[in-house]
């Protein structure tokens, strides 16, 4: 039995340390035990615990502990095989290692591990697999699948279904009853049996009690189960903490070794719940003593015990997001949750919130608690934030000499708490288990979806307070992968608080839907009114917080000025023109061309203005991130608040900024006039938001932009109605507009409709909000409009296609997700209905199309690295040719430093390149005829060389043009 290696050691640690080469299964197994039952104790919620106690030990804690911590150390029991013993000889590998295993095979065999005659062709499995079909029988199931007479144990073959999912992908009945040939149990039974023995009297279990208590009906509960067994295996899987065992050593000494060990990892990893303290809104905020009116309502309105969700409408600026960071707290007080994520539409906008959380965990913390924050997405290591983080860890959290210390965390020295990020949590699915996260949505979009760890992802989110900001942000795809999350998210005891300026009645009430469907509880609603819905754990709902018409209502007037669009140079001359004796701008365009060709104009025209060209600026998100992120820091060093209340000493007089909807998400900006496309109304409100947003800045704008404005360009058509369509030739509509594939054509009618009838003979609308936004939102979003004349064929005719590809999204989201309940007996779902596979993928990463999980359903797109050749052909990250690219090989490992820097500088040179791109008759080449690189950092990777002037040298030559200032686009 101890002689079944379970890891080899591949990277070398164990070698330099003089310990074995490989350990055994059984060790493995205990190391993973132990580590269950500490996070068990410091890392799981008390609501998770709860559900645990009652899928594995009938209700009694202490129990489920036990034989949660046996599960777990028995996911790889498979590996106890020929099929997996065998690839260390068998498998890749160098020479040195291959001898090793003929060695262990030789030791194996004399000691009578029950190997067949030629590893090399044994009937191959996945050893996860092989856990799954072997477990029930082991641990007591009678059926005559598992060799008995008796009925089918359901609990003990759910358990196996589980943990034969720990790899990511929970397996399919097809699968698991494939792997039975590959470790038959008149063979290896008796291993097995012994194993399984072994950890049971490790963690104190008898075995017959199994069958008495494993029960995982409830959806949750096998969520939380399987996340465990991820966080458990991986933390084990550390060689950082967990040394190799000798195999001659006695079993009980590995055993204390282990739960040693295990102790130590969890202390590092800073893996224990937050304890957060008791704290007053003026030592949370003291910058702003006193809470807003809505806030402090907020506050009152809040349950004392138990998890919620809250939903918080108010305009942009108003304060929404503290008030969510004070809830978060309180209910991290009365709930025992892990931590926080807080979830938002873009990824500059996670970069900023970041900061304001950071800002927040050096005040809630207690003096001295260290705490691992995580920016959570795909190009999250090529910001500055991420390493500053990671470098506070280095400094205050990495002592690991001091890893037998009692204390909890690390300590910093200044009096207050401290935001570090251990690297490790920047691995692939860790950084939502840090405490603290920001990041996108897509992270609770794909948790419901059967992609590969969907499951780490859910249970992670389970565990925590979660606030998701600008949720009226997303497509009916999104909102409906959303819907199924919140469910998950109220099913598994978590807490959700919902943020929005503009949040159409339909999605609110789908979301608090949601919500009670995952309580299995509609409690009462009091049929009170306000800005703030509160659902508590019974399913109780209520509402409150200033009205629309409350005098102390804080309310945001705005002239909205729909003007005929007249082209790109008269409309930048007039700006250029306008703004010549001072005011700060911003023209938002639907979409990058015309962003980029408007800012063209504007440098062409600029001098003859009297502008410098740095007066007038470009954003959008066909900008590397080593130059948009760049430009967004500029922007928020120039345009942000002030501290300490004051005003901006770095705000200029004026000011000319091209932006896309990139502008509008969460950018703490405030400029004096905006120009605006034509777009859906609740984008027009958001943006408004960025127009007159600092109110200390009010006495100083320039006269012509006292007022704050939005103008509206529109384009009209023969008959005088909004050009909202793209072209369609099979239609006969030749002309168009390409903004209809980026916004709902009927969204655009509507909104242009409304704002139309309230306009007046200057065709100025004033919109005041919070007053005017349900009529603006429901007018749009809610009943068909009825109209007389012309407009209402227009409005009759894009709605269909509308609600037509509402239907497709909602049937494209319906099958991808997956429920804990069935909608209409709310019976749970099976554990095979929670199958997935590779199909899915990994993430917004591979599977297959109409199956893969995704998070949104914009257009597909392929990462390219973007690089500059100098003339002497060195390469470089820089146009100026002043960073010289790092390309070698770099391994965390080895070399901490230069990996980092290096991942980091690759990332801010990553740009993703739409599909569509490489089709038609001037598409671009496919990827697979790019010219290959040798350098180690280039492999596997699609690279671009540019010049120093941005002509494109290499990958799709000639066809492509990068431009430091206005992006890539194709020539």
């Amino acid at each position: 039995m101890v002689l079944a290696w379970g890891k080899t050691d591949q990277s070398g640690d164990s070698a330099r340390r003089g310990d074995p080469a490989w350990t055994p299964l059984l060790a493995h197994l205990l190391d993973v035990a132990a580590t269950a039952g500490v996070l068990w104790d410091r890392h799981l919620p008390p609501h998770i615990r709860r559900r645990l106690t009652e899928a594995f030990g009938a209700g009694d804690e202490a129990t489920a502990r036990q034989v949660v911590m046996l599960l777990a150390a028995l996911h790889d029991l498979g590996k106890a095989s020929d099929c997996f013993l065998g690839q260390w000889q068998h498998g890749r590998g160098n020479l040195q290692s291959k001898l090793l295993a003929k060695a262990w095979e030789e030791q194996a065999r004399t000691a009578g591990l029950p190997l067949g005659d030629d590893l090399a062709r044994a009937f191959y499995a996945r050893h996860e697999h092989i856990t799954a079909v072997a477990l029930p029988q082991l641990l007591g199931c009678p059926c005559p699948e598992c060799g008995g007479t008796g009925e089918r144990h359901a609990g003990l073959h759910d358990a196996g279904v589980l943990l034969g999912g720990h790899h990511g992908h929970i397996p399919n009945p097809e699968t698991v009853e494939r792997a039975r040939g590959a470790a038959p149990a008149a063979q290896w039974g008796d291993v097995h049996a012994a194993i399984v023995q072994t950890v049971a009297d490790a963690v104190g279990l008898d075995l017959g009690t199994l069958v008495q208590v494993v029960d995982p009906v409830r959806p949750s509960a096998r969520v939380a189960f399987l996340y465990l067994v991820y966080l458990a295996d991986w933390v084990a899987s550390d060689t950082e903490f967990f040394r190799f065992r000798v195999h001659t050593t006695p079993v009980t000494d590995w055993w204390q070794a282990s739960v040693q060990e295990a102790n130590q990892a969890v202390r590092f990893r800073r893996l224990a719940r937050w304890q957060a303290r008791p704290m007053t809104w003026p030592q949370m905020w003291p910058d702003t003593p006193l809470p807003r009116t809505f806030q402090a309502d907020g506050m009152r309105l809040v349950p004392a015990e138990g998890q919620a969700m809250i939903v918080v409408e108010s305009d942009t600026g108003s304060g929404k997001t503290r008030l969510a960071l004070w809830m978060a707290h309180h209910l991290a007080r009365t709930c025992g949750y892990s931590g926080l994520y807080m979830a938002l539409p873009t990824r500059a906008a996670g970069n900023q919130v970041a900061k304001e959380l950071r800002k927040f965990l050096q005040t809630v913390l207690a003096p001295g608690e260290v705490r691992d924050m995580a920016l959570v997405h795909g190009t999250a290591q090529a910001t500055d934030l991420v390493h500053q983080l990671v470098d506070a860890y280095q400094t205050h959290g990495d002592a690991l000499t001091d890893l037998t210390s009692a204390v909890e965390t690390a300590a910093c020295t200044d009096g207050s708490g401290l935001a570090v990020l251990d690297p490790w949590y920047l691995r692939r699915c860790l950084a939502l288990v840090a405490g603290f996260g920001v990041g996108t949505v897509d992270q609770i979009a794909l948790a419901p979806q059967g992609s590969r760890h969907w499951a780490l992802r859910l249970g992670a989110l389970m565990c925590k307070v979660v606030i998701i900001d600008e949720a009226h942000a997303y497509e009916l795809f999104q909102q409906n992968l959303l819907s199924a999350a919140v469910e998950w998210l109220a099913e598994g005891g978590a807490s959700l608080v919902v943020l929005s300026a503009t949040l159409p009645r339909s999605i609110r009430d789908e979301l608090t839907a949601a919500w009670r469907r995952g309580l299995g509880s509609t409690g009462d609603d009091d049929g009170s009114q306000g800005p703030i819905t509160i659902v508590d754990h019974h399913g109780r709902l209520r509402r409150g917080g200033p009205l629309a018409e409350n005098p102390e209502t804080p309310k945001l007037l705005t002239d909205i000025q729909l003007s005929k669009d007249s082209g790109d140079r008269n409309l930048v001359a007039a700006l250029l023109d306008r703004a010549r004796s001072g005011g700060c701008v911003v023209v938002r365009s639907t979409r990058v061309d015309p962003c980029r060709s408007r800012y063209r104009e504007a440098v062409r025209l600029a001098r003859a203005n009297g502008w410098q060209p740095d007066e007038i600026l470009i954003l959008h998100g066909m900008l590397l991130p080593r130059h948009r992120l760049l430009l967004e820091a500029r922007l928020a060093n120039i345009l942000g608040p002030g501290t300490e209340g004051k005003r901006n000493p770095n705000r200029p007089n004026r000011l000319l900024v091209f932006a896309t909807g990139v502008i509008e998400q969460s950018l703490d900006l405030d400029f004096d006039h905006g120009v605006t496309d034509l777009c859906p109304i609740d984008v027009a409100v958001q943006f408004r938001g960025r127009i007159h947003r600092h109110a200390i800045n009010n006495p100083h704008r320039p006269s012509w932009c006292r007022t704050a404005r939005l103008t509206m360009l529109w384009q009209p058509d023969a008959d005088g109605l909004p050009i909202v369509e793209p072209p369609d030739f099979d239609a006969g509509r030749p002309t168009g507009t390409y903004d209809g594939l980026v916004y709902a054509p009927y969204v655009l009618a509507a909104s242009w409709h409304i704002l139309t009838q309230r306009r007046d003979r200057d065709g100025m609308v004033q919109l005041q909000t919070p007053r005017d936004s349900a009529w603006a939102l429901e007018s749009v979003y809610g009943a068909p409009l009825q109209a007389a004349g012309a407009v209402q064929g227009l409005l009759d005719r894009t709605r269909t296609a509308y609600l037509d590809a509402l239907a497709d999204e909602a049937l494209q989201a319906e099958a991808r997700i997956f429920r804990p309940y069935t909608r209409r007996r709310r019976t749970p779902v099976a554990t095979y209905d929670l199958a997935s596979g590779y199909a899915q993928g990994d993430g917004d990463n591979g599977g297959v199309t109409g199956i893969a999980a995704v998070s949104r359903l914009g257009e597909e797109s392929v990462d390219c690295l973007i690089l500059y050749q100098q003339p002497d052909a060195t390469i470089t990250y820089d146009h100026e040719g002043l960073l010289k690219a790092d390309l070698g090989q770099r391994s965390p490992s080895r070399d901490v430093i230069a990996y980092r820097r290096q991942q980091k500088d690759l990332l801010a040179n990553t740009l993703a390149i739409p599909t569509r791109w490489f089709n038609g008759r001037r598409g671009l080449p496919p990827t697979t005829d790019w010219p290959k690189h040798p350098q180690p950092a280039l492999r596997n990777k699609h690279v671009i060389l540019v010049a120093p002037d941005g002509t494109c040298l290499s990958g799709p030559a000639d066809r492509l043009r990068y431009d430091h200032t206005t992006g890539i686009e194709r020539t």
